[in-house]
């Protein structure tokens, strides 16, 4: 009889805290939901970088990118990859017994550190009939980890030429997929976040990331369906993440909260809580961790920089856990080099921008948009909540108190009653640095 339990990842690619269960009106997302409803939903959880391949380094190794080698995207000519004698989740979880397989967006490098026993079909777009390639490696005996990575809702870099700005597309919105149907949007009937501009350009791109996300949830619902059908949901934990905000300015690329304050769905049947919250500080580098915690499988905690979040999995608001959180980012593409160092904790975020003195580098999907394009084109001088100068432009340190100000616009960093706070933070910054390797940390002291 099988004891170990299983365990599932569930990636997707660019979704924020966007559907009902993330307290929004839109897109609709009625499995998530219900996944919700059957789990702890961590309301403070981040990436610690908003990109996709460095964020999924951490996920996978529990070590922040700049310790890991991964800087920045892994494919094509950006060419980061985790060093070789980095140890992965899916090795360490082989080792121990379990079958280990993935499906979908594959964003790691080398394929020696990150390798999987199994590699199932993907399907593009289509996440229905990913989550059925699935099937048969779920219903199998023994113990398995099972990697799902959507490629969803990330833009496809095609246009749509009917629209003045020609945006880019979220994936197949012309035709339904074989046994799937699109759920469409329209655009005068939804709500654009207030970090973006409600503009004609903004409302036809959202309903296109609406349309995007519901197809996601329709993919994780079949895969919940197949778990259930095959009586294996009882005996797994199942988690589910996004690596980075949605792919607007303001989001993704940023470590602003759209871009990092991310969906964590911890379903554990383990555990008592259901449909309950935890407002515990964690972050993708807790990942590993848990899940090697949650397996069983021993392990030196002081090799990674997160740690298991399953002792405050049960509790609403956790007493005796972190008080702050620290993210890390440096590239996007090779071209964007804008490195950020952040501390975050229950009711303010500290950044300091290493390259300050840099106009902020912009991911190429997110230049060609059609919302910021129409920026650029009506030279308007805001951005949703902030200026566009402001997003361009960026002082050494920013500090916002998160409570009086949650679409981070106020920056207290050189305000002289805030100057304690700014030299603790930069001190804690630094400490984090040089416990987690990290190369940038003589910055402080060159240039």
């Amino acid at each position: 009889m099988q004891t170990k339990p299983n365990l599932v990842l569930l990636v997707a690619d660019d979704h924020g805290r966007d559907g009902g269960c993330f307290g929004t009106t839109c897109p609709a997302t009625p499995h998530l939901d219900r996944l919700a409803g059957e789990s702890v939903q961590f309301t403070n959880a981040f990436c610690t970088t908003a990109s996709c391949a460095a964020s999924r380094s951490v996920m996978l190794t529990g070590l922040q990118n700049h310790a890991n080698g991964a800087y920045g995207h892994v494919h094509g000519i950006h060419h980061f990859a985790c060093f070789d004698d980095v140890d992965s989740l899916p090795l360490m979880l082989s080792r121990a017994g379990y079958r280990t397989g993935r499906t979908g967006k594959y964003h790691h490098a080398p394929e020696k550190v990150f390798h999987f026993d199994t590699v199932l079909p993907g399907a593009g777009r289509d996440d229905v009939r990913m989550s059925e390639n699935c099937r048969s490696f779920i219903q199998q005996d023994e113990p398995f980890f099972l990697y799902w990575c959507s490629h969803n809702p990330h833009r496809d870099g095609r246009t749509l030429e009917s629209h003045p700005c020609r945006p880019n597309r979220f994936g197949n919105p012309d035709r339904d997929f074989p046994g799937d149907a699109e759920q469409l949007y329209r655009e005068d009937e939804i709500d654009v976040p207030a970090y973006l501009p409600d503009t004609p350009e903004a409302r036809a791109e959202w309903a296109q990331y609406c349309q995007s996300v519901a197809r996601l949830d329709r993919g994780v619902g079949r895969l919940l369906d197949i778990l259930r059908e095959a009586g294996k949901l009882d005996n797994t934990l199942v988690v589910y993440i996004s690596d980075n905000g949605a792919a607007f300015p303001v989001a993704k690329t940023t470590l602003y909260e759209p871009g990092m304050n991310l969906p964590c769905l911890v379903r554990s049947p383990r555990h008592t809580g259901r449909g309950t919250t935890c407002d515990g500080l964690v972050t993708w580098a807790d990942l590993t961790p848990t899940f090697l915690d949650y397996a069983g499988v021993e392990f030196d905690p002081e090799r990674f920089h997160g740690r298991s979040f399953l002792p405050i999995l049960d509790q609403e608001s956790p007493a005796n856990w972190r008080e702050e959180v620290y993210a890390a980012h440096t590239f996007h593409e090779i071209t964007n080099y804008y490195p950020m160092r952040v501390l975050r904790t229950r009711t303010h975020k500290f950044i300091w921008n290493i390259a300050h003195w840099l106009p902020y580098s912009f991911a190429s999907d997110l230049w060609a948009c059609s919302t910021w394009q129409a920026t650029l084109r009506d030279q308007a001088r805001t951005f949703g909540t902030r200026t566009v100068d402001a997003y361009l432009h960026r002082p050494r340190f920013e500090l916002y108190d998160l409570v009086s100000d949650p679409h981070e616009t106020k920056n207290l960093a050189d305000r002289p009653e805030y100057a304690p706070l700014v030299a603790d933070f930069s001190a804690k910054l630094r400490d984090f640095q040089a416990r987690t390797n990290d190369p940038w940390i003589h910055k402080w002291d060159y240039e």
